[in-house]
């Protein structure tokens, strides 16, 4: 008989702990725009976001590409968390992330897909995302497992020089 790894949680809370002081070498996240159509996974992320970097931290909401680009053209946001497949306006992430690039954002998009399988994963990819999670795998340690080396890769996780 199999025994379980851990009774108590400890394991995900060091988990979470380490991870933590990892992300302790990278810039403030101070403005993140999250495009999601279904109000109830919008509140889910926001909350986790909120959790991971507290209220300081400005969590915009868009539902739809044409209300996600009017909140980076009003103020430029330092990442991007985009539903793969906006309902209310039937457009595809590898469809929206050529549209959001176009207004000048450089920054991170990682894109939140139902379906994140390796050939959609690769389209993405392709299409410009940073990243791609599984909606079902969204919480706050995935989140942190994945932030650090894109923000890195995008310039942002460089610490600054000790003069």
């Amino acid at each position: 008989m199999a025994e379980p790894t851990s009774t108590s949680g400890g394991d995900f809370l060091d988990k979470k702990s380490g991870l933590n002081k990892a992300r302790q070498d990278l810039p403030k996240l101070t403005n993140i725009l999250v495009v999601d159509d279904c109000s109830l996974d919008l509140k889910r992320l926001k909350a986790t976001l909120h959790l991971m970097y507290g209220y300081e931290v400005n969590v915009r909401e868009a539902n739809t590409l044409s209300s996600a680009i009017d909140e980076v053209m009003k103020s430029t946001p330092q990442l991007i968390l985009l539903d793969d497949n906006l309902d209310l306006s039937s457009d595809r992430a590898h469809e929206s992330i050529p549209y959001l690039r176009h207004t000048g954002f450089e920054g991170p998009i990682i894109v939140v897909s139902g379906l994140a399988t390796r050939k959609r994963r690769i389209e993405l990819i392709e299409a410009g995302a940073a990243e791609v999670l599984h909606k079902d795998d969204l919480d706050s340690v995935r989140i942190n497992e994945v932030l650090p080396d894109i923000l890195r890769n995008v310039g942002l996780g460089e610490k600054p020089e000790k003069k």
